[in-house]
């Protein structure tokens, strides 16, 4: 074949050359081409060597690429994939010696897929805990519950597995054979240690920190597990990964960067040089898509994978769709105004901001500039916008005139990470969520009238997020994962009582219907309701499931979609371009030596 295209007929018969029978041009470099929604096809050149073409039948693709989604094992044989059939998000195993990937039985909604040191058991995330499976025998193994929202995870060779278990918090450590994970870092004044790599020896731990809006604005640390001291090693970066080489890799830009590394000191020399432009960063998250071999087998997703931009939709309660006229954007966490007439959105980038778009006149227009700002929603009466701002250093909460006129208004005053999360139907109360380098996040009231001053609502150990006041003002939901996962529940408002857990199998981004008599929420895929009553007394119906469909996320628990004013239609956010466009998965064999040659 030599580089000549394959038709589909052949695709499904194709397997491996020799090595000698690979085009020079084409050595050291593996392709998976996957047909976003359609099929997953896979080009291998492994080594200065062999180039097939092999069809996946069942029509998995990679669509979920929020955190890591692709792993090689340390000897650089064997490809673990996070793949998806329809609504299925499961583990799929490649070996580089075979045609064909083999879905693993038991991994359904896994992610981060990391390999054992050994390559005999692979760990990854799925239902809120911490799994690994034998990938001889296929058994699977609890390691531990309270996972989630994971940020990555490492397996060190002293058996241990050190990961970040949501986005609002610090590292743990649990030995592989399970157990009870123990904090291994300590938050200062950031929000969460993530993407984690162990150093050799075991020693020492590097991670990720948030600075700025954006991620190629992150901080890698490094720490000493033996005196806890840590030092900046990079400004601006990801996910780093240590290479026997003595190089550190971290992404910034969009490229696979390496620079000399001195792993005893914790420092870099020299320069840094992209080595690899064009890998998949999620701007959210600041998850990167690679991973590398002991043996120096890089494998990466490019960025024409995934793109960011997103296109408004509205989704009936039957799941039919139809797209608004809106420009396609890198748009979160969608807000319909009152009246319905207008929606507040956020655009993430480099910069992040807040656009008002106006759905009759089908105008997009910049409504926040100054500082990163972000999380908007309407007041209940529609004069206002509130939102999370960094125009006065942290993150905290702002308002602004719905018209645009006058000057946001700072509300909460924290030197921590803070949230706004809803205004009271009487205007007279913010909630919004705050987090402190010794607690996770809690609930807070801000009283909009007098002295404004904040003062708990809920606090826990667990993590509360995501408060919704009902529109009579009388309750409110909110996230929490005191169970071990995060759920929906409802409480009384402004007197304390009992709670009502609403989901019954895990459940996130609680949003009321307009006339306060449904809670809807989303478990995944499902956007779910339960009918609510609240007199005589306060009584939740069993949720039932709405639609299914592969829409946007949420960051971490806020609602990513809203409800229309008549309550019957959803504005959700549809990734775009993914069903136009080829997307790669890369593999290049014997790496190390062009970051031996290229980084002095």
């Amino acid at each position: 074949m030599h580089g000549s295209p394959i038709g589909e007929d052949q695709l499904l018969k194709r397997v491996w050359r020799r090595e000698t029978d690979c085009p020079p041009k084409l050595g050291g470099q593996l392709k998976v081409s996957l047909a976003a929604v359609i099929a997953i096809v896979l080009v291998f050149c492994v080594g200065p060597g062999s180039i097939a073409q092999v069809k996946d039948a069942r029509g998995a693709a990679l669509l979920d690429l929020t955190v890591p989604a692709v792993a090689i094992s340390a000897d650089g044989r064997q490809i673990a994939l996070v793949l998806r059939s329809g609504v299925q998000q499961q583990l799929h195993l490649r070996s580089l010696d075979t045609s064909e990937s083999k879905p693993i039985s038991g991994t359904e909604g896994a992610s981060t897929p990391l390999f054992s040191p050994d390559g005999k058991w692979v760990a990854f995330f799925a239902g809120g805990k911490l799994k690994k499976v034998a990938l001889d025998s296929g058994q699977i193994i609890t390691v531990c519950d309270g996972a989630p929202l994971a940020r990555g995870a490492v397996w060190g060779s002293d058996d241990t597995i050190i990961f970040t278990p949501d986005t609002a918090s610090a590292l743990l450590q649990v030995p592989a054979s399970g157990g009870i994970p123990k904090p291994l870092t300590e938050r200062k004044d950031e929000r969460s240690h993530r993407w984690p790599e162990l150093l050799p020896g075991n020693r020492a731990v590097l991670y990720t920190i948030a600075k700025g809006g954006s991620w190629d604005d992150g901080q890698i640390i490094g720490q000493r597990l033996d005196t806890g001291e840590r030092r900046v090693v990079i400004n601006g970066g990801t996910a780093p990964r240590y290479l026997a080489t003595g190089h550190l890799i971290y992404v910034h830009g969009g490229a696979l960067m390496a620079v000399r590394f001195d792993a005893e000191r914790l420092e870099v020399s020299g320069n840094a040089v992209p080595l690899v432009p064009g890998v998949l960063m999620e701007a959210r998250d600041g998850a990167a898509q690679f991973s590398v071999s002991k043996n120096g087998t890089l494998v990466y997703i490019p960025t024409n994978v995934s793109s960011t931009d997103r296109r408004l939709v509205w989704v009936s309660r039957d799941g039919s769709v139809e797209p608004l006229k809106a420009p396609a954007r890198a748009y979160e966490h969608p807000r319909l105004s009152p009246d319905g007439k207008q929606v507040i959105v956020g655009i993430a980038g480099d910069s992040p901001n807040i656009f008002l778009y106006d759905i009759a006149a089908n105008s997009l227009k910049q409504f926040t500039a100054e500082a990163n700002n972000a999380l908007p929603f309407w007041t209940p009466d529609g004069k206002r916008v509130a939102f999370r701002s960094t125009k006065a250093g942290s993150w905290n909460a702002f308002w602004k005139n719905a018209d645009g006129s006058g000057t946001a208004e700072q509300l909460t005053h924290s030197q921590y990470l803070t949230e706004p999360g809803s205004v009271s139907a009487d205007g007279k109360w913010l909630a919004f969520t705050e987090q402190t380098p010794t607690s996770r996040r809690d609930i807070w009231l801000l009283p909009l009238d007098g002295d404004r001053k904040p003062r708990p609502l809920i606090q826990t150990p667990a993590d509360e997020s995501t408060p919704r006041f009902s529109p009579d003002g009388q309750w409110i939901a909110y996230v929490s994962d005191a169970s071990g996962r995060p759920e929906v529940y409802v409480e009384p408002f402004p007197q304390s009582g009992p709670k009502w857990r609403i989901s019954t199998s895990g459940g996130r981004e609680p949003v009321w219907a307009p006339n306060g008599s449904e809670l809807f929420y989303r478990d995944r895929e499902k956007l779910m309701a339960a009918d609510i009553k609240t007199t005589p007394a306060f009584a939740a119906a069993r949720p039932r499931l709405l639609f299914e469909g592969n829409y946007e996320g949420p960051l971490s628990s806020r609602a990513n979609f809203d409800i229309s004013p008549d309550g019957r239609r959803f504005l959700m956010l549809e990734a775009f371009g993914q069903r136009e466009a080829l997307a790669e998965i890369k593999i290049v064999s014997n790496w190390l030596e062009e970051v031996r040659v290229r980084v002095r």
